[in-house]
């Protein structure tokens, strides 16, 4: 058992101090800050379910912060707390199909994610009469730059020859909230034996912006009344 003595040691222990060195202050023990509660932000998949929310003015907060986080994620944050922490109110993660660009698809496979995952344009169209004509496994380089390809292809009801594979082609794949217009971006498309084919992004990641810009755009119309009303601000 403890006796008095070591009580009142452990006593004077658990007692931090501030003692002061060259100036400057410091603590004898480590102290934890005791943080404001914030609840958990509710999660929606598009941006109308946002908007809904805000114009609602459910938990009657103002000024919000509504920031593009990224083609993908929206967040609404509050004014900072006495921890100058911000609230999370709500977010808006957008749900997107998958593809995995720089990876080899069958010819099959990859036919059925250019009909599912990218929205129609010219290039589609193209890539899908190679893809899905394709007569034979060999896959050849034309010409001398190192970039050309060509497959044998059904070119007519009887007739197969060689046709050469477009390249470079833009595309418009899902890669933001489908509330707005996907942005278009330049791919190389290269095949491999098998058939095999792939995209390889080759913008540099400039969609990125125009999706965020797209978001913005869209986000700052459709609250427009709550902007004016300086209830809303949106930046990204």
């Amino acid at each position: 058992m403890f006796n008095r003595d070591a009580l009142e040691y452990l006593s004077e222990q658990g007692q931090p101090e501030v003692i002061e060195v060259n100036g400057q202050q410091y603590s004898t023990h480590q102290l934890y800050k005791v943080l404001e509660p914030t609840p958990a932000a509710l999660v929606v998949r598009n941006l109308s379910g946002l908007v809904d929310y805000l114009k609602s003015e459910f938990d009657k907060e103002a000024p919000l912060l509504v920031h593009v986080v990224s083609p993908t994620q929206v967040t609404v944050v509050s004014y900072y707390n006495n921890d100058y922490a911000r609230r999370e109110i709500i977010k808006a993660e957008a749900l997107l199909p998958e593809f995995r660009f720089g990876s080899y698809y069958d010819a099959e496979s990859f036919n059925i994610k250019l009909q599912s995952v990218f929205v129609e344009n010219e290039d589609r169209t193209k890539l899908l009469k190679v893809v899905g004509n394709i007569k034979e496994e060999a896959v050849r380089q034309v010409g001398d730059d190192g970039v050309s390809q060509s497959v044998v292809a059904k070119t007519g009801v009887a007739t197969v020859e060689d046709v050469k594979v477009p390249n470079p082609v833009l595309l418009a794949p899902y890669r933001t909230f489908i509330d707005v217009n996907q942005p278009e971006s330049a791919f190389v498309f290269r095949m491999q034996n098998g058939p095999s084919a792939a995209l390889f992004e080759a913008d540099g990641g400039a969609w990125r912006n125009i999706a965020i810009d797209a978001v913005s755009t869209y986000l700052a119309e459709e609250l427009s009344e709550l902007i004016e009303a300086n209830k809303v601000v949106v930046i990204a």
